[in-house]
């Protein structure tokens, strides 16, 4: 399976693991890496000088490419930086924030940049900021989504229109066949989070994989609008949220229930009921906890045969 994805990356599938709080370590990173995709370490999670030990043990486990996401957001960017030069990282994803702010010095050093977009629109920016590539994310994604709400196959086709850069489809993409589909619609590849935050290999807390692995379909809503649309899990938290938004409360008052560190505490340290629990669309499929190799070369095998079995249809 060769393309713009793999060739841009070296890697041997056009599968990337989504930088993800609280789930996204060495440990998953390398995994996916050496499974044939490409890891990311998540650094929305990690205080600056855990980055780079973070790093530090990729490298001396993996000599496949792996990379690191950045949300641009992020209180301590210049640090993170500053790390990532230093470590010599040749691969980073960034995301909310404007990809101009970094994209050029990343790139002088050599550093290979991917934005991820919800909206064509961003996706014509990025082209200009000089990215190599971009992830359009969907409506259906776990974590934090754009305000669009725009669906994963709604938007891909809309990106592929609007800039030539290899495209990568985020969102609800949890199979084979769903990696054939974004494909087919003018993706180059995919990023898949949830499939790898439920693996043997997430440094998620092992209470938050089993509740995802019990998720029926409409379990996850996409709440916390007014200061940044987040996929959750339906549990006490959400419903107080709920309630505040049912009654227009403003963001100053969701900010003040949200506090500091609920996503650690849902999903790190396995808060089942307190914890802000955040998880794709697509957790409903997932009934087991799989080490990462064998995810990958489920998806691999399923979009496999159903490429074959689409090359018989006649029209």
């Amino acid at each position: 399976m060769s393309n713009r994805v793999t060739s841009l990356f070296n890697i041997k599938y056009p599968i990337i693991q989504g930088g993800m709080v609280w789930c996204s370590g060495w440990r998953l990173a390398v995994a996916v890496s050496e499974a044939g995709g490409l890891g990311l370490i998540g650094a929305g999670s990690l205080h600056p000088e855990m980055l780079r030990e973070h790093i530090q043990k990729a490298k001396a486990a993996t000599s496949k490419p792996f990379g690191v996401n950045v949300p641009l957001l992020y209180p301590e960017i210049e640090r993170i930086m500053q790390i990532i030069v230093e470590e010599g990282v040749k691969i980073v994803f960034t995301s909310a924030g404007n990809p101009k702010t970094w994209t050029k010095h990343l790139k002088d050093n050599g550093i290979t940049v991917v934005h991820v977009v919800s909206s064509s629109k961003f996706a014509k920016k990025c082209e200009d900021a000089g990215v190599d590539a971009v992830v359009a994310e969907g409506f259906e994604a776990g974590g934090h989504n754009g305000r669009e709400e725009t669906t994963t196959f709604a938007l891909i086709p809309q990106v592929r229109k609007a800039t030539s850069l290899p495209l990568i489809a985020a969102g609800g993409v949890g199979s084979g066949s769903g990696m054939l589909g974004a494909m087919a619609l003018g993706a180059d590849g995919v990023q898949i989070g949830t499939l790898f935050a439920l693996s043997e290999e997430s440094s998620a807390h092992e209470a938050f994989k089993k509740r995802c692995t019990e998720l029926e379909e409409g379990d996850t809503m996409l709440s916390l609008k007014k200061i940044g649309a987040t996929r959750l899990i339906k549990n006490e938290f959400y419903q107080k949220v709920t309630e505040l938004e049912d009654r227009g409360a403003a963001a100053e008052e969701l900010k003040a229930l949200l506090g500091r560190g609920r996503a650690k505490k849902g999903i790190f340290e396995g808060d089942l009921v307190e914890g802000e629990l955040e998880i794709g669309q697509i957790a409903s499929m997932v009934k087991a906890i799989k080490p990462v190799k064998q995810i990958v070369d489920e998806l691999v095998a399923e979009f496999s045969q159903r490429q074959e079995t689409l090359s018989t249809i006649k029209f």
